[in-house]
């Protein structure tokens, strides 16, 4: 008796907390790693998520209704990305997902929101395999790791006239995907790297692997993955004596890495999607608002691929009406007007942009190269 009292007051609370949901908030949701090593990654995403919806609702652009945004901590964890994926679907007030940040994380969530169909739209998930599910409701703003990770390998071939590398990668479907897209490009051109190795996330002390790989002597070394490893990387490697070039991508082009290799990144390189902020001129409010709101913060590589997202996301459901079952649809036919120029998808849900930077690592900031 006394259980089934027990069960029944609770199913009075969860009615109660439904009841009370205000049917006058749109919710938009993030998903991202707010916790763990790469943490300051998912931490940006929020601020420029929250500076998007702060702007849509002081527009009014809803009239009577305002946008919320809901933040969920995936932890760069595929397992726990679908747990958040589960809990996402449950709110019947959450109208679409701005992320994962994560390749990894974004595959198995994206599944579980198409049956829902509920549209994510990642502003930084690269992994080519994401858009090839099949899947209506997903789309991404950056571009793809076989662009970036060929865009890399050449300027390494004819810029820093590189002839011989070796290859490291975090075995996540990001790091070893971009690694396999560097590899095949400099193979294609050049010869067979000198050698090829995987490392895992959350691992401290990678010495042995480059004491092996300095017998290989190589002019670079080529990092799949993020700052975090990344920057243990190249400062364990100097350590050790280890006189080559690193270069890495999107995921470790963070000011966190050169605050994590110190000295050591001073050199090194890292690739990034799109265009610098600063050059675009539509981005300038935006970097201001956050310079005003986050005095000191440091500008993550995806804050500003994450408001752009943001902004796409809340014109999609203002566009439809807020009507759910017709917001993927919008987006596959969207020109979106933003910061990043104008944004459309193919047939995939894949943006047309497709610009990679590269950044060298001088006096303790990326500078632009080109």
């Amino acid at each position: 008796m006394y259980k089934l009292i027990s069960v029944l007051f609770l199913g009075l609370i969860l009615i109660a907390g439904c009841a009370k949901q205000d049917k006058n908030v749109i919710k938009v949701a993030l998903a991202g790693p707010l916790t763990g090593d790469i943490a300051a990654m998912g931490q940006g995403m929020k601020k420029a998520i929250e500076i998007a919806v702060e702007e849509a609702n002081q527009s009014g652009v809803l009239k009577d209704k305002k946008f919320q945004a809901v933040i969920f901590d995936d932890r760069a964890d595929p397992k726990e990305a679908v747990s958040v994926a589960n809990q996402i679907v449950s709110d019947p007030q959450i109208y679409g997902i701005v992320g994962h940040l994560n390749s990894g994380c974004s595959i198995p969530a994206s599944q579980i929101y198409a049956k829902y169909n509920l549209v994510i739209i990642t502003p930084a998930s690269t992994n080519p395999k994401l858009t090839q599910q099949g899947l209506k409701n997903v789309f991404r703003v950056c571009t793809t790791d076989d662009v970036q990770g060929s865009a890399a390998a050449n300027y390494v071939i004819d810029k820093l006239k590189i002839k011989n590398v070796s290859i490291i990668h975090d075995k996540t479907p990001y790091g070893q995907g971009i690694a396999e897209n560097f590899k095949a490009t400099f193979e294609n051109r050049k010869d067979k790297v000198l050698s090829y190795d995987g490392i895992n996330t959350g691992d401290k002390d990678f010495k042995a692997l480059l004491t092996k790989i300095k017998t290989f002597k190589p002019q670079l070394i080529y990092f799949g993955g993020v700052y975090s490893e990344y920057g243990l990387l190249s400062k364990q490697a100097k350590e050790l004596g280890l006189n080559a070039v690193f270069f890495s991508d999107d995921g470790s082009s963070s000011p966190e890495y050169i605050k994590i290799a110190g000295s050591a990144s001073e050199g090194n390189y890292v690739s990034m999607i799109g265009i610098p902020p600063a050059k675009l001129k539509k981005a300038k409010a935006f970097l201001d608002t956050f310079a005003s709101k986050y005095p000191g913060t440091d500008l993550q590589p995806y804050d500003t691929y994450t408001y752009e997202t943001s902004k796409i996301l809340i014109d999609a459901i203002v566009k439809t009406n807020m009507d759910k079952s017709k917001i993927a649809d919008y987006l596959a036919t969207v020109k979106f007007d933003g910061i990043l120029g104008i944004t459309s998808f193919d047939a995939n849900g894949d943006t047309l942009n497709k610009s990679i930077s590269i950044y060298k690592a001088k006096n303790g900031k990326f500078e632009y190269c080109e």
